[in-house]
Formats: structure tokens, sequence, C-alpha cells
């Protein structure tokens, strides 16, 4: 039997095989809640202690459940925007335990992608 010579490619296949680690866990959700303010968005804590942000034209909405969104399977953000008579809105959803950054970055990049009339 015989073996082929390691080339210049083997050691980053070998290297993108090495097993990661992941961030897990919800994490600070103030990284999501600061990038509101209060000029142009509306922000309300419930009984629940839910949060919702809604921008002052109402065409955006955040909401983020920690414990779970009423009737649902662990949803714990929601992320929609309103679509127009021409084009149709859109919503994201993330888990309880997706960490905040990611949903941070997700509404960083809707926010970036608003602008004003």
């Amino acid at each position: 039997m015989t073996v082929a010579p390691a080339g210049p490619g083997f050691s980053a296949t070998v290297e993108a095989l090495r097993p990661r680690e992941w961030q897990l866990g919800p994490g600070r959700p103030t990284v999501v809640m600061d990038q509101f303010s209060a000029e142009d968005f509306h922000l309300i804590v419930d009984d629940r202690a839910d949060v919702h942000v809604s921008s002052k034209d109402g065409r955006f909405y955040l909401g983020w459940f920690p414990l779970g969104r009423p009737g649902t399977d662990g949803e714990g953000w929601k992320i929609a925007v309103t679509g127009t008579a021409q084009v149709r809105g859109y919503h994201l959803s993330f888990d309880t335990e997706t960490p905040a950054e990611i949903v941070a970055a997700a509404v960083k990049r809707v926010l970036e992608t608003s602008r004003r009339l």
C-alpha cells in the first residue's frame, strides 16, 4: 500500500476539520436594545417582562421574550418589517437561546437598510 504525500492544501484541510468552540446561550440582550434611540423608537416592557420596540412610523417591530413568546415553541426574538401596498414585508424569529450578539447583528443590518422619508 502506498500513501499519497501530503500536499500544500493538506494542513489547511486538517485545520478546517478541527473541532470549534461555538458561542451558546442567550448572552446580554443589551447589545440588541442599545441600538434603539428614544428619538426614533418606542419601547414598552409589558407585565410578563417582555420587551417590545417599534419604530415611530410603526413599520419596524422587535419583540424580546425571555421566557418564550406565548403560543410558540421557544421563540425568544421576533423582528418584523411591514411591507407596502406594492412589496410584502418580512419577519425573522430567533430561539430564546440564540446569542444576543447574533440577534444584534441581524437588527443592525435591518436598521442599516432603512432610510428616512
